[in-house]
């Protein structure tokens, strides 16, 4: 190299950098182009400096991004010139506590999501000769824990809770080797100095043998045994074991809500529920969620678990353990959260051992600390691409990047069910992973944990906090407990909304249809079926469903038949079965309707689907939130093309006539009509409608993009049936994929009309 020519360059690489195995891969790529210089991480992201003639390092600045790990997601390279030393080779350099390298910058070191066993590992795994034969903690830079482990940045071994497994010689040297895939791999470890599995009896008394052959033991004889996985507890039984189903049921106190259920590999998978390429490619990626199909007639799963359900939810193991678990199965087997309902996923040892025990027979466990819980994430396919439902394990806490800028730290708290909450700061927002209902002590300690956890590794300290507007909300709570911080409060609607919008990087205006359960509207009355012409900023109520009375208020949530019994009292609609069943209620119940007592109003589109279900026949009284839309959504017959009639009322805001679904369907169900023709005609006349008012507001406006969001749109058949609809009417449908639709991406909305404020 002539020394005339030789350049030295200072590159910073921003993104999803750390635990990807990216210095070894710069380390590779410098050998490659003959580059000499160091690679190291700081908490901005990861270092270079290289040395070498100017059009080699052009290439090699070029192969940063162009031929990253698979994990890696390379979001900002900047480089500087910098003057030449002469040093020779190149190395990996001790990491550096505070920034350096080219220009500002402006982001912080990201956090990957944990990431399934990759095939070499597998291979590993497998192999009778090879020294990492059935451990069930193999990893390497592809693939293994990182969020669910570290405790701070730069991400090193020594901020990881892998820090107390001092490397044994033979993984140290792998760890050295700039030709080995575990090359700077931090949770590296094997046998001789990694963690270990136990099983342990109900008591929490330690139980000999192979433990992965005890815990198998125990599912086959019908037992619950709870599993330690990469973000918490989980709680398996068989999943054909009708008997071991209903017993875990019977202790979780889960009584409809459907269970997970982990298949060996993709073909067993097959055996379960229907695959297109789109679930597959989902069933199969790195992230390893938990995908929601049509389940498969004959499917070999007992009733019990996904009762009512005309869907399924499975997944392919996705740690060595849960390998080496389905591998002695040869069988499928539920795996749902290590909880009681309504409490957050266990995930530290002593508490699961006290809060599973009279649930789980025996444990199977492990020495490496967990140090952020995770749930299994939930996903569907729909229209080729991923919708997601509940973003945890796999995905979280990988940034969403906005267009805009936050123009100070944000902290944005989220609702009170399905809660995550997001922290934002520059162009990236970092939403949470699933926190759960903020009904209980433990899940608020997992929240104000998290908060402070994702500050300190993402550098945040907020100086904007937004809040629902509800005042009961425990999210709102802690909101307006912060000291020295500006509060935003977010109306829910306009939330769901503008989530939307920063997935799909889109400022808005738009028609917003916003269908959820409930939410605090501006005028002090639950909504929940809106029509908003929004943007980031703000928001105008265009128009809603017709509102009805809720009597009882939260009874008629978890008692649908109340919402039918208000709503058949508006239309004069009867149905003699519905009123019979509820025969000693109905009149009292009907009162309260009528004078308003504990009665708020509500135009919400989730209690318009629970009438409708209590009148079909299909659910009158719910165990989880959401069952009965899910339940009526299963029974709607496919072949049915027929819509119920809705009028439109005009005004300010526009009106859509609900009464006239629930007339319909009281109508049919009187005279017998099946569930499955009632659910079909209801779902097809409500798409209908909406379409039919969008076409409205988009004549007076002149928008012709639709954001759709809020929990109704999990439902498949309502979503398709919309999407299509506005898409023959020529509207640019936008849909969640990366955030979920319902709750759970009310904080990233938050964040961004936060932020939009304080940009004004």
């Amino acid at each position: 190299m002539s020394e005339a020519r030789t350049r030295r360059i200072r590159v910073r690489v921003e993104g999803l950098v750390q635990g990807v195995g990216f210095r070894p891969f710069v380390c590779g790529l410098a050998g490659t182009y003959g580059v000499s210089g160091f690679v190291g991480n700081d908490p901005g992201g990861v270092f270079i400096e290289a040395e070498g003639e100017p059009g080699v390092l052009e290439a090699f600045t070029a192969g940063l991004t162009g031929k990253a790990p698979p994990l890696a997601q390379v979001e900002r390279v900047r480089v500087e010139p910098a003057e030449p030393v002469g040093e020779p080779g190149f190395r990996i350099v001790p990491s550096r506590r505070s920034l350096s390298g080219a220009g500002p910058a402006a982001g912080v070191a990201l956090v990957s999501p944990d990431a399934g066993t990759c095939a070499a590992c597998l291979r590993e795994l497998r192999d009778p000769g090879d020294r990492r034969y059935r451990y069930a903690f193999a990893n390497c830079t592809d693939c293994g824990p990182r969020f669910t482990i570290v405790t701070g940045v730069p991400y090193d071994r020594c901020a990881t809770t892998m820090a107390g497994f001092a490397m044994c010689a033979a993984c140290a040297r792998e760890y050295a080797d700039p030709a080995d895939r575990r090359f700077h791999a931090q949770p590296v470890c094997c046998p001789a100095c990694g963690p270990a599995l136990r099983a342990l009896d109900a008591d929490g008394r330690p139980v000999d043998g192979d433990p992965i052959e005890v815990a198998a033991r125990w599912l086959e004889s019908g037992r619950v045994v709870a599993v330690k996985g990469l973000g918490g507890y989980h709680l398996a039984v068989l999943a054909a074991d009708e008997a071991a189903v209903a017993a875990l049921r019977a202790r979780k106190r889960r009584e409809r809500r459907p269970f997970a259920v982990m298949a060996a590999d993709v073909a067993a998978a097959g055996t379960l529920i229907h695959l297109d390429q789109a679930a597959e490619r989902l069933l199969t990626g790195t992230s390893r969620p938990i995908v929601l199909a049509p389940r498969r007639p004959g499917a070999p799963v007992a009733d019990a678990v996904a009762p009512g359900a005309r869907d399924l939810g499975v997944m392919l193991p996705y740690t060595p353990l849960h390998h080496l678990l389905s591998d002695r199965l040869s069988a499928p087997y539920v795996l749902t959260s290590g909880n009681l309902t309504d409490e957050p996923i266990a995930y530290r040892d002593e508490e699961a051992l006290r809060r599973l025990a009279g649930v789980a027979d025996g444990f199977l466990v492990h020495d490496r600390r967990i140090e952020a819980p995770a749930d299994d994430s939930l996903v569907r396919a729909f229209r080729g691409r991923a919708l997601t439902l509940r973003r945890s394990r796999g995905y979280a806490p990988a940034p969403i990047a906005v267009p805009w800028r936050f123009p100070r730290h944000v902290l944005a708290c989220g609702a009170q069910l399905k809660n995550t909450f997001c922290v934002a700061k520059g162009n990236q927002a970092f939403l949470s992973q699933h926190i759960g209902d903020l009904e209980s002590y433990e899940t608020l300690r997992c929240f104000t944990e998290g908060v402070e956890r994702f500050c300190r590794l993402f550098g945040v300290r907020p100086a904007v906090v937004a809040h629902d507007l509800h005042p009961e909300y425990l999210s709102t709570a802690y909101a307006r407990e912060r000291e020295a911080v500006d509060l935003v409060g977010v109306q829910h609607h306009h939330a769901h909304i503008a989530s939307c919008l920063a997935e799909h990087g889109h400022g808005g205006p738009v028609i917003g249809v916003a269908f959820d359960g409930l939410g605090l509207g501006t005028d002090g009355t639950l909504w929940g079926g809106e029509l908003l012409v929004a943007d980031l900023a703000s928001f105008r109520r265009a128009g809603h469903l017709e509102t009805v009375p809720m009597p009882g208020g939260a009874a008629a949530v978890r008692q649908p038949w109340r919402m039918a019994a208000a709503w058949l009292d508006r239309v004069h609609g009867n149905v003699p079965a519905l009123t019979e069943r509820h025969r000693d209620l109905w009149p009292a119940v009907v009162q309260m309707a009528r004078t308003g007592l504990n009665a708020p109003l509500t135009s919400s589109a989730g209690r318009l689907f629970d009438a409708v279900a209590a009148v079909a026949g299909v659910c009158d009284v719910i165990g989880y939130e959401g069952q009965a839309a899910a339940e009526l959504e299963a029974r709607v017959d496919a072949g049915e093309r027929g819509a119920y009639p809705v009028r439109l009322v005009a005004g300010d805001p526009l009106v859509i006539a609900a009464g006239d679904l629930v007339a319909a369907a009281a109508e049919d169900a009187a005279a017998g009509v099946d569930a499955g023709r009632i659910a079909a005609r209801f779902h097809r006349g409500l798409a209908d409608a909406v379409v039919r008012a969008v076409e409205v507001l988009g004549e007076e406006t002149g928008l012709r993009t639709v954001a759709l969001s809020g929990g109704v749109f999990q439902n498949m058949v309502l979503l398709e049936a919309m999407v299509s609809g506005l898409e023959r009417a020529r509207f640019r449908v936008l849909t969640h994929s990366r955030v979920p639709p319902g709750d759970g991406g009310i904080a990233l909305g938050q964040a961004v009309v936060a932020a939009a404020d304080d940009r004004r």
